[in-house]
């Protein structure tokens, strides 16, 4: 009896225990403290999220991180790869954040959401580029998802590239004829804050000088491409012309973002060890800047010329 007591009292001792502490938009938990539950004892997380606890699998630790879940978490949910889950309660910027979609809704949302980025005329706040770029660094996860027998990553991206490209076909065909019904309405509306007649007319101008490459362009640039297939619904651009560069602006548009995600991951981890996922808030804040510097130089520039 005895050397029982003695083995389970051993057993039960504190040993040191690491583990990263993620969201389960998997952002580390940078240098934010834990507790252990039994012993009270605090620890923090370094930099990267990385923790070493001294506790047993059968202990629990709390957060007590602002818009985190303070419930006691067990540590025996650290999965295989030394990461520790902790929810992180809903806020209005993980709508602007692409692993808020891709752990809630997945290939399916993603593809909803490039639809109503151009479908819909109040989606031109969602993150089309970065997700589509972070879809591609994720493409095993999401493919296998939903086609749980498609392992080589090649195919895995033209599944995504082909699905995700008709999604956005669909999404600028239903703006087009959202254009095409109310455009001769729109002349005669009254300016306000957000409509200007003079936007139809040199939307008009842009068309006539640009052509159907406009639809191509205007796929790459935030904002814009939400508003462009309205317009060329409203200036009446010839349907077949507009299908046209419509598929071929979606495919290209949706190759370039998977394609630069899922290869600049492996090459930049395999050249510099450097994982593009445990920076995911710093690339899409960096995609954010390159795609909408072009519209707001357009702005600043043009402005000037009035002037």
């Amino acid at each position: 009896m005895l050397t029982a007591v003695m083995l389970q009292s051993v057993q039960a001792a504190p040993e040191p225990i690491s583990f990263t502490v993620q969201s389960q938009y998997e952002t580390a938990l940078k240098e934010d403290t834990i507790t252990v539950v039994s012993t009270g004892e605090k620890f923090v997380t370094d930099a990267k999220g990385h923790v070493t606890v001294n506790a047993t699998k059968d202990d629990f630790i709390q957060l007590s991180k602002e818009n985190y879940d303070t419930a006691a978490i067990s540590l025996q949910t650290i999965d295989r790869n030394n990461v520790l889950k902790v929810k992180k309660d809903f806020s209005w910027v993980d709508l602007v954040t692409p692993m808020f979609y891709i752990v809630n809704g997945g290939l399916w949302l993603i593809m909803f959401i490039i639809f109503a980025e151009t479908g819909l005329f109040a989606g031109f706040f969602l993150p089309g580029d970065s997700l589509l770029f972070v879809a591609g660094i994720y493409n095993a996860e999401l493919v296998e998802s939903v086609f749980p027998f498609i392992h080589n990553e090649y195919v895995q991206l033209i599944v995504l590239w082909l699905l995700i490209s008709v999604a956005g076909i669909i999404g600028n065909s239903v703006g087009y004829w959202f254009g095409r019904k109310v455009g001769p309405a729109m002349y005669s509306w009254k300016d306000n804050i957000v409509f200007k007649q003079h936007y139809l007319h040199e939307a008009q101008e842009f068309y006539k000088k640009h052509g159907g490459g406009a639809i191509v362009f205007a796929r790459f640039l935030p904002i814009v491409r939400t508003f462009a297939p309205i317009v060329a619904g409203i200036v009446h651009m010839e349907k077949r012309k507009f299908m046209y560069y419509n598929v071929l602006g979606s495919f290209m548009w949706v190759l370039s973002m998977l394609v630069a995600g899922h290869f600049l991951q492996k090459w930049i981890y395999a050249q510099f060890n450097f994982d593009l996922k445990e920076h995911l808030e710093i690339i899409v804040i960096g995609i954010i800047l390159v795609t909408t510097a072009p519209v707001f130089i357009k702005l600043f520039f043009s402005k000037k010329k009035k002037q």
